[in-house]
């Protein structure tokens, strides 16, 4: 017996019929055919209360009962929150019950007076069916979880590369996709006096820090291919009258689906 074929026999089956002869009909029939674990109620009003405690693979629901028939048992399924398609296979004899059923949510039916053949291949088929979609369902949580534990590792090793950076730099910047929301950081940004609007700002802004407008301008062009740079030289007066030169390389940020999201890059004062 192959471990599929075990799971399919170990799936976990409710009987409910008003006929004790019809419950003791379909358990010999499962046991005859290797299922372990097949319980019975002749209590429709019940099956709620033993589907939300055992959460069966399988129900086999008359649908002609008093007190509460299948139908009514489908709809208290449903508002319990079950699943839309509901792991019930109906149990008929009227013909135009069959698609109102289908319609109610179940997945299956089996014709009275029982052909014990149909009955074991539904069964049979409908199982096979939960087996595959629980290993699918495991699959995809499998893929989620390696989707996050990669994620994660990239954001580790981009504060790695962050942290990097600054300490080979004097800066570590980032900007988004549309120019805003610069971020300068590094060991000695802060002794350069260099601010957010160091290098990115708007050009009244720029030329009172005392920034070549004519080398912003040139940088501001350079970012707007959205390809990366090495070592654009730019440069300021102080106010003091003494001239800063620098350096700034950057390379553009990319989102999963390849859309350009901003960059990144590093800067240095360089002397002359």
């Amino acid at each position: 017996m192959t471990d599929h074929q075990a799971e399919i026999l170990d799936a976990n089956i409710l009987v409910v019929d008003d006929q004790p002869a019809n419950v003791q009909l379909l358990e010999q029939m499962l046991g005859s055919a290797s299922y372990r674990r097949v319980t019975s109620t002749t209590r429709p009003e019940s099956v709620c209360a033993l589907h939300a405690d055992h959460h069966y693979d399988l129900i086999l629901l008359d649908l002609k009962m008093p007190v509460m028939d299948g139908f009514e048992v489908m709809d208290q399924l449903k508002a319990a929150g079950a699943d839309a398609a509901l792991p019930v296979i109906v149990l008929t004899a009227e013909p135009g019950h069959k698609l109102r059923a289908l319609m109610a949510g179940a997945r299956d039916f089996i014709s009275k007076p029982f052909d014990l053949v149909e009955v074991r291949t539904r069964i049979h088929n409908m199982l096979e069916l939960q087996v595959l979609y629980k290993k699918l369902e495991a699959h995809n949580q499998s893929l989620e979880q390696i989707v996050l534990d990669r994620t994660k590792a990239l954001h580790d090793s981009e504060a790695r590369f962050q942290q990097l950076a600054a300490l080979a730099s004097d800066w570590y910047w980032e900007q988004g996709a549309d120019a805003d929301g610069t971020t300068v950081s590094g060991p000695v940004a802060e002794i350069l006096g260099l601010r957010v609007t160091a290098f990115f700002g708007h050009h009244s802004q720029l030329a009172a820090s005392g920034w070549n407008l004519d080398e912003q301008k040139a940088l501001h062009a350079l970012l707007a291919t959205q390809q990366p740079f090495n070592n654009f030289k730019f440069s300021r007066i102080n106010h003091d009258g003494t001239c800063q030169y620098f350096s700034v390389s950057g390379e553009p940020m990319l989102d999963p689906r390849m859309r350009f999201v901003g960059y990144r890059g590093i800067g240095m004062e360089i002397k002359t």
